[in-house]
């Protein structure tokens, strides 16, 4: 019988982050098992109902985030109830403690009560928030989500063992396993030719002597986005900084950068479809974020796979794959100096290509998403 698994996100495509990636990527690989997915609708004019790879997607909501996500878990548990009787879901898959996994856990909760039926609940935390926003958000009722939530839940998976060691603080008693992030190597190992990129290069400000840093990266604080632009007047002048991604703090990063008088060295991308990514990282030279806190970091992985030498901070999962001078480099969270520190170690570093080739293989061998796929196949097949 073919296996049919109902997934709870708060935000999917075409809103992208690790996490929506993460779902696409999986469930692409899998065929043997019907997907839906409840989402929020986020945004006016997107369809209700959308076919997005192996997943059918339903949005919910009038298209304003704020109604839309406050909503969601009360909306989504009386449509989950509304799929189920037509269809006879195996499991539900919660990603990340959400206003959307909080739906499959009130609809089992009344489930239970009135039809004495529970569906048993996957969630998979991504979370890259710190342990002070649990425990201060919205005076500290995020955490008790948490807790809420891995009381009432059948499977855990995490993306790095930090996250881990999170839900086992927050009561969390059972056997916990360990399926991280991937990358789909073929995508991110592409060949370009030089001529093609000095075409990208130059498209992105970038000269031919130049030294291109590169984030691609939401611009929200804990990304570490303006520690890196602090860095630059104390860096050689031909070194400039790329930045990929939308956030609460671009105006504010594009008014530091207007006070240092970096325009010419600090380029904002905005967006950048996940697909156009790989030959943009392969144009520029050190992909860096400087995060002050990270659940695991696709991007980082992403930027191995493309061939680029890495700059992280030890916070996280981060230390899963990243270890200071064998498969990446390793700057200090919040301390510029410590950033030019490391942009100068990578550039002077005469085993620079070892540690690039240590990182791409170990993303090889361990964070191809078909290998992430069959481990998430295998939760399903047996619950």
């Amino acid at each position: 019988m073919l296996k049919k698994v109902l997934i709870f996100s708060t935000a999917y495509y075409p809103f992208v982050g690790g996490a929506e990636v993460a779902i696409k990527e999986i469930t692409n690989r899998i065929g043997n098992i019907e997907f839906d997915l409840i989402t929020a609708k986020l945004k006016k004019g997107l369809p209700f109902k959308e076919k997005i790879g192996n997943v059918t997607v339903y949005r919910l909501g009038v298209g304003v985030p704020l109604i839309d996500k406050l909503i969601l878990p009360f909306e989504g548990a009386l449509f989950a109830k509304h799929l189920s009787r037509r269809k006879q879901y195996h499991a539900f898959w919660c990603i990340m403690v959400t206003f959307a996994s909080g739906a499959a856990y009130i609809f089992n909760i009344f489930s239970n009560i009135f039809y004495k039926i529970k569906i048993p609940i996957v969630i998979t935390l991504q979370e890259g928030d710190s342990e002070k926003y649990l425990k201060t958000k919205w005076l500290g009722l995020v955490g008790l989500s948490w807790r809420l939530a891995l009381r009432r839940t059948s499977v855990l998976t995490v993306i790095s063992n930090y996250l881990g060691e999170r839900a086992k603080r927050l009561g969390y008693k059972r056997e916990v396993k360990l399926i991280p992030n991937g990358v789909d190597i073929e995508k991110f190992n592409i060949e370009i030719l030089n001529i093609e990129r000095l075409k990208i290069r130059e498209e992105l400000g970038l000269k031919d002597q130049d030294i291109g840093l590169v984030t691609t990266s939401r611009l929200v604080m804990k990304n570490g986005v303006g520690d890196v632009i602090r860095t630059l007047p104390n860096l050689p002048s031909n070194i400039k900084f790329v930045i990929f991604g939308e956030g609460y703090l671009e105006e504010s990063l594009k008014s530091q950068v207007a006070s240092l008088k970096l325009e010419k060295r600090v380029i904002f991308k905005g967006y950048a479809a996940h697909g156009d990514l790989p030959k943009y990282l392969k144009a520029c030279d050190i992909f860096i974020r400087p995060s002050l806190s990270e659940g695991m970091g696709n991007s980082f992985i992403e930027a191995m796979a493309a061939g680029l030498p890495v700059i992280a901070t030890p916070v996280g999962g981060i230390v899963d794959f990243l270890k200071d001078g064998k498969t990446g480099y390793f700057c200090k969270p919040a301390n510029p100096k410590s950033i030019v520190e490391a942009v100068n170690r990578v550039i002077n570093d005469p085993k620079k290509n070892e540690v690039i080739e240590n990182a791409h293989q170990m993303v090889v061998s361990k964070y191809d998403w078909r290998i992430i796929a069959m481990q998430m196949k295998q939760i399903f097949d047996s619950m």
